[in-house]
């Protein structure tokens, strides 16, 4: 039996560390040729050499369009154009981003500009090579705070994941018809280094778990799966669509 990805060629962004590497790793397995993507080229170099598969590494700062572009035509020119693009970079300020009257202008601008810009300017391009080829599937790292009440102490990072949860969407039903399929993932809090503020202080960590109906953080493994699905053939009449791997936390 063929691998579920074999012949599919997929880029991860953020790909260095947490979701986006065990995302990108299990694609490798699945049997993908997998670009890993990061603005730490250093450690996307790592972690695409640890990995035991068909693998490269590229450098991209996805906030920054000149970058973005690069990489994409980087990756053309070597054969390596991206049928599956996992849009999933993306930053949390703790300790900066606030309640809207607290926020500071800067902080608002450097979350938006990394996690809704850069994740538009990562579709665009994505959508780009794949209308050159027969389509593809893009799938976007959402959150609940774009859906919920979750991220009142969170302005900017919880409007840029609503915006990114409506960038999906639309560019869904702009391309459905080029076999272009955007879909949007929803993890609850997953314990990797971008949330180290919440895992190491014991009282936080308990409160946003008690919030969880399974009652346990979320690890990189529960989402590989569900990404997994959405990159390949059995994921082919999807699109448009949100889908919470949360533990249940947007169901309250």
């Amino acid at each position: 039996m063929a691998a579920r990805l074999e012949g599919k060629t997929a880029l991860v962004t953020g790909a260095a560390t947490g979701i986006g590497r065990g995302v990108a790793q299990r694609f490798a397995a699945d049997g993908a040729r997998v670009v890993f993507s990061d603005r730490d080229g250093a450690g996307a170099a790592n972690a695409a050499q640890s990995t035991t598969g068909e693998t490269r590494a590229v450098e991209m700062d996805i906030s920054d369009e000149v970058s973005v572009e690069a990489a994409f035509a980087e990756l053309a020119a070597a054969g390596w154009s991206p049928d599956v693009v996992v849009a999933n970079a993306g930053i949390q300020l703790f300790g900066h981003d606030a309640p809207v009257a607290d926020l500071d202008l800067e902080v608002w601008r450097r979350t938006i500009d990394v996690n809704l810009t850069g994740t538009f300017l990562t579709v665009k391009h994505a959508v780009r090579a794949m209308l050159h080829g027969s389509g593809g599937s893009i799938i976007l790292t959402g959150s609940p705070t774009g859906l919920t009440g979750e991220g009142a102490n969170f302005t900017a990072y919880s409007a840029s994941k609503a915006g990114i949860h409506g960038l999906a969407r639309t560019v869904a039903a702009a391309y459905a018809a080029h076999n272009i399929r955007v879909n949007t993932v929803v993890p609850a809090y997953t314990e990797t280094t971008l949330v180290t503020s919440i895992s190491a202080d014991p009282s936080a960590r308990a409160a946003i778990i008690g919030r969880i109906p399974l009652g346990r953080a979320g690890a990189p493994s529960d989402i590989e799966g569900i990404m997994a699905f959405l990159a390949s053939e059995d994921g082919a009449f999807a699109t448009g669509s949100l889908f919470a791997v949360d533990g249940g936390m947007t169901a309250l």
